[in-house]
């Protein structure tokens, strides 16, 4: 949460759950899988998502590397021509994505 720069809101409201994070007047509400979630899903295997992708400013960009890097949490980053991106897990494995469109000039 504190690496990328969000802030836990609502935290002694429902018991925590959802978990709500945000920055600005943008917010996620988190929602913990568990056994009656796995229930409600269409999928044999449960609900799946390959990542969670944020996009940001290349100043954005260059301070989560730096980021990451200062807490050891290590990282892959690809060029897609049109963007840039970092890829990382949480600590429960999910995979995370930031991303900016802002590249440099040749």
């Amino acid at each position: 949460m504190d690496v990328l720069g969000f802030e836990r809101r609502y935290e002694g409201a429902w018991d925590g759950i959802p978990a709500f994070i945000g920055k600005g007047r943008t917010a996620i509400a988190l929602f913990p899988l568990g056994a009656k979630a796995s229930r409600l899903s269409s999928s044999p295997t449960g609900p799946q998502m390959l990542h969670l992708a944020f996009r940001t400013s290349t100043h954005g960009f260059q301070a989560a590397q730096r980021e990451l890097q200062q807490r050891g949490i290590v990282f892959t980053f690809e060029d897609h021509g049109i963007a840039h991106s970092i890829y990382f897990s949480d600590p429960d494995g999910h995979k995370l994505e930031i991303t900016t469109y802002e590249l440099p000039r040749p």
